[in-house]
Parts: C-alpha cells; sequence; structure tokens
C-alpha cells in the first residue's frame, strides 16, 4: 500500500483525505437514518393511547419530540389541532421541512464527493502528464521518470474513480431512505391530523393509527 501511495505522487494525497472524509460522512448517516431512530415502531399507537387517556402533557409531549423526528411532527400536529385546517398544515409542514433538513444532512457533501473526486484523479493524470513531457530532452527521455509519470496519471485516475462510485450509490441510497422517510411521516401526521380535527368523535385507536 505505501508503495502504492508513493508510486501515485503527492496528488494521490488529497484523494486519500477525500476517501476517508466519504467513508465517516457515509457511516455516520447510515447509523443516523436507522429505522428505529427515525420512525420507532409503534410509536404512532403510543400517541394514539396517549390522547386516548388525556396524558398529552407539555412534559409528555417534549418527551414525545425528543423521542424521534417522527416524534417531532406528530407533536406538532398535537399542539396546533385547534387550529383551521390550512393553518394546520403549514405549521406541520414548516416543521417537516426542518426535519427534512436534518436528515439530509451531509447527504449533499457525499454528493459532491461522488462528483469531484474524479475530477481529483483528473487532476493527478495532468500532473503525471506533465511528469511524462518533462521527462523527454533532446538527448533522449529518462525511462524513471517517464515510468513515474505514467503511474501518476493512472493511479490518480483509477483512485478517484475508485472514491466516485461507492460515494454516488451512497448518495441516491441514501437520498432514497430519506425521501421513503419524509413520505411515511407525511402519511403519519395526515392520519392524526384527520383523528384530532375539531368535529371527530374520538382519538384514533390501535387499528386506526397502525400505518
Amino acid at each position: 500500500m505505501l508503495t502504492i501511495l508513493r508510486e501515485a505522487g503527492w496528488p494521490i494525497w488529497p484523494l486519500l483525505a477525500t476517501s476517508v472524509l466519504g467513508l465517516a460522512l457515509i457511516f455516520e448517516r447510515l447509523l443516523s437514518l436507522r429505522r428505529g431512530l427515525v420512525m420507532p415502531r409503534g410509536l404512532a399507537e403510543q400517541v394514539a393511547d396517549m390522547l386516548r387517556n388525556h396524558q398529552d402533557t407539555p412534559e409528555s409531549l417534549g418527551k414525545l419530540e425528543r423521542n424521534s423526528p417522527l416524534g417531532r411532527v406528530l407533536v406538532d400536529v398535537i399542539r396546533h389541532r385547534h387550529l383551521p385546517r390550512e393553518e394546520l398544515r403549514s405549521a406541520v409542514e414548516d416543521t417537516g421541512r426542518a426535519v427534512a433538513h436534518d436528515l439530509s444532512r451531509y447527504i449533499a457533501a457525499i454528493g459532491t464527493i461522488a462528483m469531484v473526486a474524479p475530477l481529483m484523479g483528473l487532476f493527478g493524470t495532468v500532473v503525471g502528464m506533465i511528469e511524462i513531457f518533462g521527462s523527454y530532452t533532446p538527448g533522449g527521455g529518462d525511462p524513471a521518470q517517464l515510468a513515474r509519470g505514467i503511474s501518476i496519471a493512472l493511479y490518480n485516475t483509477g483512485f478517484g474513480i475508485l472514491i466516485a462510485i461507492p460515494a454516488m450509490i451512497a448518495h441516491r441510497y441514501l437520498r432514497g431512505r430519506v425521501d421513503g422517510y419524509l413520505s411515511a411521516m407525511e402519511q403519519a401526521a395526515a392520519r392524526l391530523a384527520r383523528a384530532v380535527a375539531p368535529g371527530h368523535a374520538h382519538p384514533p385507536g390501535r387499528h386506526e393509527a397502525r400505518p
């Protein structure tokens, strides 16, 4: 490995730092976007029980809000349930945008790494080409410098592509996961909003609240 890094020249070091950063961001998002943390199983039923038993105290709502992003959205529906329908929707959409921003944290950075890594590899290729052309002299070329230029060009190009492919896959996967969570949260919030709307006979039971 050290031999490869040495033959790839100094342009490989920014690529190596980019790969470490990309892996760190990917693992952080994979851990943070686990379903159990974003949308805990049975949370909608717990909210239904809380409303049915009139346990929606400020302390309970605060605890539910800190529970998960889904809890944050559902609490906003409960807190604004006495507002007219359009105002309730607007308030919940504001909270939804904030939650979407939090869930999407670092995903754009992963996409940027996927786009920048090949360009950084191309920059290493240019550096290698400069080494190649620098090896030629009127009296003949320097084989060692020529070989070094080729190594720099090929290693950096390959490493840039090697970084970009998994970063792009991770970006698309994480983006899709966040979109799926947001869609499910929107549906859960809509069901709860209909259940607690003025004129509704009673809070939802377990069979009504289950996604």
